[in-house]
């Protein structure tokens, strides 16, 4: 035996040892290798496949004086990568937290939006639509977060099932989120042309096309996700189990050649991320200076009005003026933490577009888990937003949770003023 392979054979000794089977470390191969590895992958605090498999490297490395040749992509290399890796093996956890409360705060979205008093706007039909979308998309993250990052470190199993899970996840939280974004856009739009053209919007802005706005928001994203139809598949790999029979193990992979996956990332990257950032942050500096206009306008009429008569009706269009900012400071709030989720992801495909796989592989699927948390949280704190910026929706959200469990399937009682008219009718058919 030469000298590096008994360093080798004394480094699988040290692993049988540490793992108490010292007795058969005389009859070392590939099945009792792997049977061990797994054993200690699912003992002791915290360790796993993959950091055994790196220690083993590390010291063969250090004991054969091997000398690694440098990994010829060189993206995302540094301090930062330990760090983001490290969140990475909390990610599960701290997912599946974010989903349950994003689920329930857009729950409680979507009650108070399809009240009568709140339906009616069709602001708050897009906010409504928006919560769908955002209530799926997590429902759907939940058991991907337990089987990929609770259920399959442990398993190390990779059945077909799985694989034909993942497409699907991959698919649908793409088209939705997709959705989300038309819907985000389509709420920019509005209110730009609300404040922009007031004296015309009870004709620019009616249900039909807010229907029309809502129903596009779902039929677009299938049609633009069609690349990532095509390149995305299941693919195999012959692998080994425990006991040394030969297994198939199944992934979801891309086919990193080809034009086809060039235009993924270029769809990906330019027209669902970067090019509706590009509207929304237009469309904010906007919004921020018609908010900034309309604060001096406001400043000017008090200052302007002398006489009561006047003063009552700057009061009045002060009311009115402070609930529309009111309205827009909310939008504005949405599209802002909009931007800070999705043009971080927009540049990440852009540059996989422009770098190719290397680049995909080492940083896209670095920053993935980054950037899944950023598109679940910005779906769960919407919640807080409306509460916090809109009067009307807290006003409403307190009345959904004050009345009585059946008042909501009971007839309306008639109020003060209908009665008043059905007395003096009464009174004047007695009459």
């Amino acid at each position: 035996m030469t000298n590096k392979s008994q360093i080798l054979y004394n480094i699988f000794q040290e692993i049988l040892a540490a793992s108490g089977n010292s007795s058969d470390s005389q009859s070392i191969n590939e099945t009792k290798i792997l049977s061990v590895l797994r054993e200690q992958a699912t003992k002791g605090q915290g360790n796993n496949l993959g950091s055994i498999l790196v220690k083993v490297v590390s010291d063969a490395q250090s004991k054969l004086n091997l000398s690694i040749k440098p990994d010829p992509c060189g993206y995302c290399d540094g301090d930062f990568r330990h760090v983001i890796e490290t969140y990475n093996g909390i990610h599960g956890y701290v997912s599946l937290l974010v989903c349950t409360i994003g689920v329930l705060a857009n729950s409680m979205n979507i009650a108070v939006l399809t009240r009568k008093d709140m339906a009616a706007a069709p602001i708050n039909r897009l906010l409504k639509w928006l919560a769908v979308a955002d209530v799926f998309v997590m429902v759907e993250y939940v058991p991907f977060s337990i089987y990929k990052y609770l259920v399959l470190p442990e398993k190390l199993d990779f059945p077909y099932s799985w694989a034909m899970y993942l497409l699907f996840h991959m698919h649908f939280a793409q088209i939705l989120h997709t959705a989300s974004i038309c819907l985000t856009l389509a709420l920019a739009i509005w209110r730009y042309v609300a404040i922009k053209y007031s004296d015309r919007s009870h004709i620019l802005c009616t249900e039909r096309r807010c229907s029309l706005a809502i129903l596009t928001s779902f039929i677009l994203p299938p049609i633009l996700c069609t690349p990532t139809f095509m390149v995305f598949d299941i693919h195999t790999k012959n692998v080994s189990d425990v006991n040394g029979n030969p297994d198939i193990a199944y992934h979801v992979d891309s086919d990193s050649q080809g034009t086809l996956y060039q235009i993924n990332f270029w769809v990906h990257g330019v027209i669902i991320k970067l090019l509706p950032c590009s509207i929304l942050t237009v469309i904010s500096l906007w919004l921020i200076g018609a908010l900034y206009s309309a604060n001096q306008h406001q400043k000017n009429l008090r200052n302007y009005s002398a006489c009561p008569s006047a003063e009552k009706m700057v009061k009045r269009q002060h009311k009115a003026d402070k609930r529309t900012d009111r309205t827009t400071k909310m939008l504005l709030a949405v599209l802002l933490l909009f931007l800070v989720t999705e043009l971080p992801q927009g540049i990440m495909g852009l540059m996989s577009g422009l770098l190719g796989p290397c680049f995909f592989k080492r940083c896209y699927n670095l920053f993935g888990e980054i950037m899944d948390m950023l598109a679940l949280v910005n779906g769960a704190i919407n919640f807080i937003l409306y509460c916090s910026m809109s009067r009307q929706f807290r006003q409403t959200f307190r009345q959904l949770l004050l009345q009585r469990p059946l008042a909501r399937f009971l007839p309306p009682a008639a109020s003060h003023s209908e009665s008043h008219n059905q007395n003096t009718c009464s009174e004047k058919i007695k009459r």
